[in-house]
């Protein structure tokens, strides 16, 4: 089986990408009233409208009846531009499990991810069309960037959930969305603009937004570590997980090449810097590769790193099984690896938890999007 060729790292959207149109989803509510303002149209409508999308979840212009039906097409056009379609969606875990396939208003696929527990609801959303990481054991990563995605495009792949939800067509009755983890494709942190943009809707009040509680948000990254920095200071209590899947710069450089810019040492401190600042327990995501990063002088190693900022309850350990992807090299390890790596952090005081690889059968699990026709 060959080798995947490495990618280069791209941090920058390729240039000349066309922008998805203006979207509700993008606008404070103040900007929602002054675009209906710019159409001509009373800026009261723009709080209906927004009743209608975040309060109400509704998607057909007939069933918005306290908007004037002479406004209504003009209105559905100007601030509710379709922003997706989807392809497909597969089904694990008796239907709770749902992986959608999505083409963008340019052609771009993109995959979102519902996932029903019996006590939530959790979305795994894209933020890049692929990504630019490049990072080898990864799916999307593989796939090389294309753009970076909206925050509008975002907040519709958690919208379309919510609505599936709500319309009770996920077995188990009808739910909201309680999480949204920014673990689909994309390295969220390389479009932080629009990130920021999308979680500030989903957890602004309605009509706003989805309403939903910050500490249900959780925003992964490789570890750009500045962007860390920044989002320590905005103010919104998301749940930061760091990708990091070796302790030691010589083999994180290889498995995570951003690494080569940010090491090992600048990145645990941006996410201790981040508990510090928010006092919202940092996760520390760790794939388990059979014979590369699941020794037991890697989890002896991985604690020292840790435990070197204080044993204040900072951090939390979240070992993922590695999900398979065509053409690699590196295997999930063996379940007695795993255990004593995860005995060997317990002893040493680190929080760990093995995460249930839901949606595996679908390519829908950790590291398996591509978004493949």
């Amino acid at each position: 089986m060959s080798e995947p060729t490495q990618l280069p790292l791209v941090l920058d959207e390729p240039r000349g990408r066309r922008k998805p149109p203006p979207h509700l989803a993008d606008l404070t509510l103040a900007e929602r009233v002054a675009r209906a303002e710019e159409l001509g149209l009373p800026g009261f409508r723009a709080k209906q409208l927004s009743t209608h999308y975040f309060g109400r979840l509704v998607d057909d212009p007939e069933q918005m009846t306290d908007l004037p039906a002479a406004q209504r097409a003009e209105l559905v056009t100007g601030l509710l531009p379709p922003l997706m379609t989807p392809v497909r969606t597969l089904e694990a875990d008796r239907g709770t499990t749902r992986k959608t396939l999505w083409r963008l208003f340019d052609g771009a696929l993109v995959e979102s991810v519902l996932m029903r527990y019996p006590d939530r609801a959790t979305m795994c959303v894209s933020s890049q069309a692929g990504c630019g990481m490049a990072c080898p054991f990864c799916a999307t990563g593989q796939g090389g960037l294309q753009r970076n995605m909206s925050t509008g495009e975002i907040v519709e792949q958690v919208v379309a959930g919510a609505r599936s939800l709500a319309r009770g067509e996920v077995p188990g009755g009808p739910a909201r969305v309680s999480n949204v983890v920014f673990m689909g494709m994309g390295e969220p942190l390389a479009n932080y603009r629009a990130v920021i943009g999308a979680v500030r809707r989903l957890t602004d009040p309605a009509p706003e937004g989805l309403g939903m509680s910050a500490r249900g948000v959780t925003v992964s990254t490789v570890g750009l570590v500045p962007r860390m920095r920044q989002l320590a200071d905005e103010g919104i209590p998301v749940t930061l997980a760091l990708s990091l899947h070796a302790p030691d710069d010589e083999l994180r450089n290889e498995l995570v090449p951003i690494n080569t810019r940010f090491s090992v040492a600048e990145t645990v401190e941006a996410a201790w810097h981040y508990a510090d600042v928010t006092r919202r327990r940092v996760s520390i995501e760790y794939a388990m590769m059979r014979g590369i990063n699941d020794q037991g002088w890697r989890a002896d190693l991985l604690a020292d790193v840790l435990r070197s900022y204080g044993d204040w309850g900072w951090v939390h350990v979240n070992l993922i099984p590695l999900n398979p992807t065509p053409g690699s090299r590196w295997t999930a390890s063996d379940p007695a690896d795993e255990r004593e790596f995860v005995r060997r952090l317990e002893a040493r005081g680190i929080p760990t938890t093995v995460r249930d690889t839901r949606g595996r059968e679908i390519d829908g699990a950790c590291g398996q999007l591509a978004a493949a026709e």
